[in-house]
């Protein structure tokens, strides 16, 4: 199980009333549910291994260097600076909150996992490329990580929480394929694919003007990958109409920086914090109970506990 753990906490921020504060004031909306949702996929889950994957640079260096639009509107200062010199801009009730979050990974004996110049997502597909043994399902509300499922060595997919746990979709090979008209045989990278053409303004990805998500679905499963429909429609192809000739030929420049943007590395130096496996306890249970009562996180806390100690599903936001 690998957790896109800033995916989870900024959800759950945004999920629950900042009115949710410890003694001090501080807003623990987030603390509170990315505890109750860690606990809902303990439990309703039950993985064997389980990594909370972060961003150690959310917006690295390689990625920007390639296209100078990538995230650039969530910088919180200039956007044509040093990446690493440019925080994120995160609502100032969520920051503070990041620590605890961290905290309580460590407590309750949840392995975290970062790359030295990577974002989590980069993280997520070099443990998924390492993985030869285990079945692989990953949590994220990302879905520029449906291009790691996969079927062989082992299956991968995606639970994908964009509109909650409750309301979790988990994509696999099939159900990928099937959404977005892709090739059943290897819809991961054809996703991918498809995601360069359509672009991705939250990410500042332009994509190619006047192709959208089922043109680009469609030109993909035609011509099998990026590379060779544009080697189909420099040639002249006739199932390339000569208007979407055009539109690939005035995107060439951004087309050229894509696959460096889009495609999550798999080679990443990746550091885990301690062994994966999935705790049968808390690693420190009364640290863990001291967090809640300082913090205030009301029974969330109490959740995770009965989650790691097996006894049963609990209930969450």
């Amino acid at each position: 199980m690998l957790l896109d753990a800033a995916s989870l906490y900024f959800r759950s921020y945004f999920a629950l009333p900042e009115s949710l504060r410890a003694a001090d004031g501080t807003s623990v909306n987030a603390v509170r549910g990315f505890a109750d949702t860690l606990a809902r996929i303990i439990g309703d889950r039950g993985p064997g291994r389980i990594v909370a994957c972060l961003d150690a640079d959310w917006r690295p260096q390689f990625r920007v260097d390639a296209l100078p639009s990538y995230k650039a509107h969530r910088v919180a200062e200039d956007p044509e600076s040093d990446a690493t010199a440019t925080p994120e801009e995160v609502p100032d009730t969520l920051a503070p909150q990041v620590p605890v979050i961290l905290e309580l990974l460590d407590l309750a004996g949840i392995a975290t996992a970062e790359a030295d110049g990577f974002e989590a997502d980069d993280v997520i597909g070099t443990l998924t490329e390492r993985e030869s043994s285990a079945p692989v399902e990953i949590v994220t509300g990302d879905r520029d990580l449906f291009q790691l499922v996969r079927t062989v060595p082992t299956e991968v997919s995606v639970i994908y929480v964009g509109r909650g746990w409750n309301k979790a979709e988990i994509v696999g090979c099939a159900e990928l394929a099937d959404r977005y008209a892709l090739p059943a045989e290897s819809p991961g990278e054809a996703y991918a694919e498809m995601a360069m053409l359509r672009g991705d303004p939250s990410d500042g990805l332009p994509g190619v003007a006047g192709i959208g998500e089922k043109t680009a679905a469609k030109l993909i499963t035609r011509f099998g990958s990026l590379d060779e429909l544009l080697r189909a429609a420099e040639a002249g192809d006739p199932d390339v109409s000569p208007r979407a000739r055009k539109q690939l030929a005035d995107a060439a420049g951004y087309l050229a920086a894509a696959p460096t943007v889009v495609r999550v590395v798999r080679d990443a130096p990746v550091e885990l914090s301690r062994q994966d496996d999935l705790p049968a306890g808390p690693a420190d249970r009364s640290g863990l109970a001291e967090l809640g009562a300082r913090w205030n996180l009301g029974g969330s806390v109490d959740r995770l506990i009965a989650a790691l100690d097996g006894t049963g599903a609990p209930a969450g936001s």
